[in-house]
């Protein structure tokens, strides 16, 4: 079993683009600017935004970020997000999701100008993202093409499973591992909360990628022998003995699958810093765009 090291890769990538951008400077260039809007006050999103400005900081990015609160009608949230797609000075934002119940998310998601959605949610990318055209990939997934290529993980004819079919995973996971290219060139079969006998597909698979949020789900019995596993879950779970007073935990059950697995990633520290690192490539994708 070897580990896929979340942490350790998002490291070498911001280094490398921290490069670039010191070369930008001594070109006397503008620097990249990343924005995100946060809505309300949920504890998650708002260490996630965080986490994406310090990120910034130590690329050299230049980062903007706008607190809204959760009492925010649709319409005022609209009229932000189209200030924001007419400022020049940015180069892509995100609204970090969810966003409370009486904001429609679909429309939020079509209002971004797609030049700047670099969480990669837009339809426009969504679309160019499946007939394999250059665009800004949602970041998760890319942070896991990114993850198996830099380490080598032989995809082509592999038969890949992955469980969960949200936009955000599952959907575009399934859409870039059958891919024409390596990464790629795998059998996909998605599965989702409606499949049944589940676990016949995933004894099966050479890859398993799970975005479930189902702590613990992924059996050592449900996976075969040498199987690379790839767990998008985190949930947070009450814990009394630890002094945050709760764990961090994926969907599959790590001490027990990882005696199998020939690599998988950790929960935290796998798949997390993979996904934010993607969003920095993203941010450098639109700026060499308008460059």
């Amino acid at each position: 079993m070897q580990i896929l090291d979340g942490i350790k890769l998002s490291k070498e990538i911001k280094q490398e683009i921290k490069q670039k951008v010191e070369s930008f400077k001594e070109q006397g260039k503008r620097v990249p600017h990343l924005g995100a809007i946060l809505v309300g006050n949920n504890g998650a999103s708002r260490t996630y935004v965080d986490n994406k400005i310090k990120d910034c900081n130590f690329v050299g990015f230049e980062s903007s970020e706008l607190i809204l609160p959760d009492t925010i009608s649709q319409e005022e949230l609209i009229a932000e997000i189209v200030k924001w797609n007419n400022d020049d000075s940015l180069d892509g934002f995100i609204v970090q999701l969810p966003l409370p119940k009486h904001i429609d998310q679909e429309v939020v998601i079509n209002t971004i100008d797609p030049d700047k959605d670099v969480d990669g949610f837009h339809p426009m990318n969504f679309g160019k993202m499946a007939l394999e055209m250059e665009t800004f990939l949602p970041a998760t997934p890319y942070g896991i093409m990114e993850m198996l290529e830099r380490y080598n993980i032989d995809t082509t004819g592999k038969h890949t499973v992955v469980i969960g079919r949200s936009r955000i995973v599952g959907r575009p996971m399934s859409i870039l591992m059958s891919k024409n290219g390596n990464p790629g060139n795998s059998t996909v079969t998605l599965t989702h909360s409606k499949t049944e006998n589940l676990e016949q597909y995933t004894k099966e698979a050479d890859i398993v990628i799970t975005a479930l949020g189902v702590p613990g789900f992924l059996k050592a019995g449900m996976v075969k022998d040498g199987a690379v596993i790839v767990d998008v879950g985190i949930t947070r779970v009450d814990d009394s003995t630890n002094p945050r007073g709760f764990i961090l935990a994926g969907d599959v059950d790590f001490d027990n699958v990882k005696e199998k697995a020939s690599w998988i990633t950790p929960v935290p520290g796998g798949v997390g810093p993979m996904t934010r690192a993607m969003l920095l490539k993203n941010t450098l994708l639109a700026y060499n765009r308008k460059k």
